[in-house]
């Protein structure tokens, strides 16, 4: 899967084929998380560093847009849906 890329990483960087297989998939993995799932995950770790909703929810808000695969622009409100229900 991917060979060319992990060909491409070979060639330009000090990583083994293994090594370069493992970080493309762990790139993968990382941006084939659901909109909803990062927006959790990015609430817990944002929260866990002591911000307030506020300023949380316009930071995951912001960075959305440069996701992969942006998805499309939500508000607040359900940005707070995802986190609680």
């Amino acid at each position: 899967m991917h060979d060319e890329l992990v060909d491409h990483l070979t060639r330009s960087t000090p990583l083994s084929r293994g090594e370069a297989l493992r970080v493309v998939q762990d790139v993968l993995a990382y941006f084939d998380e659901t909109t909803e799932e990062y927006v959790r995950r990015r609430h817990r770790e944002l929260q866990a560093q002591g911000l307030v909703n506020a300023t949380i929810f316009e930071r995951i808000g912001a960075d959305l847009k440069y996701r992969a695969v942006a998805p499309p622009e939500l508000t607040l409100r359900q940005l707070r849906r995802i986190v609680y229900g």
